[in-house]
This record gives C-alpha cells, sequence and structure tokens, in this order.
C-alpha cells in the first residue's frame, strides 16, 4: 500500500530540513513525497533541491493560498492512502507510517486519525498543548470541532468522489474536507492512540483573536453549506476544551 505524504510550503527555510527528514527516516518502504512549494524566495527551494534524490516530485511556483496548493499535490499524488505534514512540523517518529497503515489494513478501515502536540516553536519536546483523538464523534462538527488535520491519513478515492479542500474557506477548509468526509459521508476511520505530529505553534489558524473570529465565521459557513445544525454558542464552546488540553500529555511522553 502507497502512502503518499504531501507538504506544502512557503518561505520555509528555517524548519523544511527537518520537516523532510522525518518523512525521509520513516521505516516504511512504499512512500511517495511530493512538496509544493508557493514561489519561495528565500532559501527554501535550495534546501528542497538538495533532497531531489530522495524526495518523489517537487513543484515550485505561485498558488492561490494554502488549500490550492494542497490541491495542486492532490493532483499529483498517486498513494492509495494520502496525508499532509506542514513544513513547520514532523512525523513524531520513524514508525508513524506503518503504524498507520498496519492500523488501516488490520481494523479494514477508510481512514485513521491520531493525536498531535503542539511544541514550543524552537524545542520540538516541549509540548505545550496535547491535542488527541480519544472519543472523537462526528457529532463535535456540529460544536466547530475536528481531530486533528495532520493526524488524518485517509484513502485518495474519496477525494476523488468527494472533492479537495474548497478554496472558498481561507482558513478552515481542513474542517470542511473532515466534515463532508467523515460527517456528511461517514467514511469509516479508526483511532490510532498515538502522537502523529509534533506540531510548532503559530500557524494559519493560530494568529490572535482576528485568526479565531475569522475560522468560527468560516466554520459557522461551512456548517451552513453542508447543512450541518450548529450554533454561535455550540462553536465557541469548544475553547473549553481547548483550555484542559493545556494540561494534558501523552502518555508515551
Amino acid at each position: 500500500m502507497k502512502v503518499t505524504i504531501i507538504t506544502v510550503c512557503f518561505n520555509a527555510q528555517k524548519y523544511i530540513k527537518s520537516c523532510i527528514d522525518s518523512v525521509l527516516m520513516q521505516d516504511y518502504p512504499e512512500i511517495e513525497y511530493i512538496i509544493v512549494d508557493g514561489n519561495s524566495n528565500d532559501n527554501t527551494v535550495e534546501i528542497i533541491k538538495s533532497y531531489r534524490d530522495k524526495v518523489t516530485r517537487w513543484i515550485s511556483e505561485p498558488d492561490k493560498g494554502l488549500y490550492d496548493a494542497m490541491n495542486k499535490g492532490l493532483a499529483l499524488a498517486s498513494g492509495e492512502v494520502v496525508g499532509f505534514l506542514n513544513a513547520d512540523d514532523v512525523l513524531a517518529s520513524p514508525v508513524v507510517i506503518s503504524e498507520i497503515v498496519k492500523a488501516i489494513q488490520v481494523q479494514k478501515v477508510d481512514g485513521i486519525i491520531g493525536d498531535i502536540v503542539h511544541t514550543k516553536e524552537d524545542d520540538l519536546n516541549h509540548v505545550i498543548r496535547y491535542h488527541h483523538a480519544r472519543g472523537y464523534k462526528t457529532a463535535h462538527f456540529e460544536w466547530g470541532m475536528m481531530p486533528p488535520h495532520p493526524s488524518f491519513y485517509t484513502k485518495k478515492k474519496f477525494y476523488e468522489k468527494f472533492g479537495n479542500f474548497d478554496t472558498q474557506f481561507r482558513i478552515c477548509a481542513d474542517y470542511d474536507l473532515m466534515m463532508r468526509f467523515l460527517y456528511i459521508h461517514k467514511i469509516s476511520f479508526y483511532y490510532l492512540p498515538k502522537v502523529v505530529v509534533r506540531m510548532r505553534t503559530g500557524g494559519l489558524s493560530n494568529q490572535g483573536l482576528k485568526s479565531i473570529i475569522r475560522i468560527n465565521k468560516e466554520i459557522k459557513e461551512s456548517c451552513k453549506k453542508n447543512n450541518v445544525p450548529t450554533s454561535w454558542v455550540k462553536i465557541y464552546s469548544k475553547y473549553f476544551v481547548k483550555v484542559f488540553q493545556l494540561f494534558q500529555r501523552p502518555t508515551e511522553e
């Protein structure tokens, strides 16, 4: 079973090397690694070029935003299973992909969700928040809650059947996509009780009050588009859950 991992980046010279290395260190033999660069003007492309013999395919060209670039990666993907790894992040261990594939095969499911940890930007071992998917129910989408997207691996055929990322959403197209796959179309999934990704603090959806307001507005719009019942009270109540995540830690830590 071939697994495609897609990394989208723009001016990511600070951390792209550690991201790439975490993929190349995987013990699973059938990995297709695709990097989609948004025409970076720093040293990102030179770093990617230094891996040209190890990265399956890479492109560097202007795009219309993060999710447009992710859709470009999907168009290039040939793996049966697809996942995304942000340029600032790393796969948590060299056996992550092996464990994901084993779980899909043993559990006979369409997709996997796992855990991620948010860390200090300059120290991947310093955990700030533990975002676990344990006990996740698809009804949680009604409350504006989703499993961590970097831990979501599913079969490519569902992108072809149910659609790619909706680029009308600037911040929450991952929420919209996972809601369509898991809530609307009810693909089967299994919770893998492992930290899949170490994610540096920051990112498109974590940039202050304006970003919080924007993402929740988009979540409301996505629910309306997909006829998913929700309310502002439900959507904003999810932050109580996030507070508890600050004090939780994975058992493997």
